[in-house]
């Protein structure tokens, strides 16, 4: 579980290049068996990193509204 706590400390950014780096190393077909089934869990679990924070990054832009019928929506927030 170290992996899995180290990646939570990468930032998007970091966490997707090395995702692409595994993306390339896998589709070379060149690392043997065992380092594919390694690499393919890593990129598995950054996959899900940046998932999350884009998760997070969708909510901080959003803001919640009460409608005019009193129900509560979200919309987009403004950048001025």
């Amino acid at each position: 579980m170290a992996e899995a706590a180290e990646i939570e400390t990468l930032s998007f950014e970091a966490a997707l290049a090395e995702l692409e780096q595994i993306v390339g190393k896998l589709e070379s077909g060149q690392a043997p068996l065992e380092d594919s089934i390694r690499l393919y869990a890593r990129g598995a679990e950054l996959k899900a990193h940046c998932e999350k924070r884009l998760e997070a990054a969708r909510l901080q832009v959003e803001k919640i509204v009460k409608g005019a019928s009193g129900g509560l929506g979200v919309e987009p927030a403004e950048f001025s």
